[in-house]
């Protein structure tokens, strides 16, 4: 006899939302959740990926979205720098595009833009050039040295939202988060740079061919945008390192160092290391078990009750068909209605037995599920208590 009653189970259960339409989300929510964590105890190294992967992209793609909201507005905040031509190290080249604008090499390359009455484009990189436009009364767009601060300013606030979210969510992360921060805030500068680099090469090609405006831009964004993207996605891995690799690394070293009698000091540098280790994986494992047993311990509940409810239709549904095949017999129907009738009530009795048998499984199973949640709730209690850290339970 087991140790569980429905109210047990039932106390497992979340209360929806009283709004409908959050309540219709919560249950798609919560049903993807249950299928995603049984098939990351069948497929645990695929299902980090995946996890990982898709954690990522989203994150990356809404900052974008965030960066771009800000740049509708901030460049007017920057408005008087609109003349100032910011192009660096404006290396010449040999090439003008379809308007006859001189092109140059440049890592930042934010040339002041015009636009004549015909809606032509003039870009203009140096001061003189700035003058003679206005002098001919070209009208000035959103563009030079402010749009260039203005742009750095939203790709920066967009990473002050995005570093959390990748190092909290993406890679579950429990290093040091300013150490981290530091080496998120180089690689940015970097990559920045690098991609910036190679567009400077690529831009002035384009132009030069006289390429559609719109193909540029968009060969921009994957340039600047999914190089970039992709190159983080690596960068990510050395900055939130997998805590259950760093321990494994760590204990083969200090135990590489104690089978070679290396010095105490070393030993013992090696053994703290390992110590450090072992804790942040501990608590990422803990942490991670513990709002997956919570999960699955809801799912399988409310697979049972959503058993019970069937089953209540199909005794209703199995008395029904057994009143209409009585009927058929009193009013003595053709041998075939009659037998037709005798074919729906035993399969509505059949249908019947399996949600028995299936009611049997899911309280089973559901039990099965308190127990880990229990577990798992203790080992997580444990480990935050041994860390000297409060549990979020």
């Amino acid at each position: 006899m087991s140790k569980y009653t429905e109210k047990d189970l039932q106390l497992q259960l979340k209360p929806y939302s009283k709004n409908g339409f959050a309540a219709f989300f919560q249950k798609i929510w919560r049903g993807w959740l249950s299928a995603w964590y049984g098939f990351a105890d069948k497929h645990p190294g695929l299902a980090n990926a995946i996890y990982m992967v898709f954690f990522f992209i989203v994150f990356s793609e809404g900052v974008t979205i965030i960066q771009f909201l800000i740049m509708t507005f901030l460049p007017y905040a920057f408005q008087s720098m609109w003349t100032q031509p910011f192009v660096w190290p404006a290396v010449a080249l040999p090439w003008k595009d379809a308007a006859g604008n001189a092109l140059n090499y440049a890592i930042f390359n934010e040339p002041v833009k015009f636009l004549d009455a015909a809606k032509n484009v003039y870009l203009a990189s140096t001061a003189e050039q700035v003058a003679k436009y206005q002098a001919e009364g070209y009208i000035l767009q959103s563009s030079g040295l402010g749009n260039f601060i203005a742009f750095e300013i939203a790709v920066f606030l967009a990473q002050c939202i995005n570093f959390p979210l990748q190092r909290n969510i993406t890679y579950r992360s429990h290093g040091n988060p300013w150490y981290q921060a530091m080496w998120y805030f180089i690689g940015w500068v970097l990559v920045s740079i690098f991609t910036n680099a190679v567009w400077g090469i690529i831009n002035p090609i384009l132009m030069w061919w006289n390429w559609n405006d719109v193909v540029i831009g968009l060969l921009k964004t994957v340039l600047t945008g999914g190089v970039s993207m992709l190159i983080f996605f690596f960068v990510f891995l050395v900055i939130f390192p997998d805590n259950n690799k760093v321990e494994r690394k760590a204990k083969a070293k200090y135990e590489k160092l104690v089978a070679a009698k290396a010095p105490a000091a070393k030993t013992a540098k090696a053994e703290k290391a390992y110590k450090i280790a072992q804790d942040k994986a501990d608590r990422s494992n803990s942490e991670k078990e513990y709002h997956q047993a919570l999960t699955q311990a809801n799912s399988k509940a409310l697979k049972y009750f959503a058993t019970v409810k069937k089953l209540a239709a199909a005794q209703e549904n199995t008395a029904q068909k057994k009143t209409e095949l009585e009927t058929a017999r009193r009013q003595k129907l053709s041998a075939k209605k009659t037998a037709k009738k005798v074919a729906v009530y035993a399969e509505a009795q059949k249908r019947e037995e399996e949600l028995k048998e299936h009611i049997v499984r899911n309280f089973g199973a559901a039990c099965d599920a308190i127990d880990l949640k229990e577990e798992k709730t203790r080992v997580y209690i444990g480990v935050m208590k041994r860390l000297g850290l409060e549990a979020k339970i």
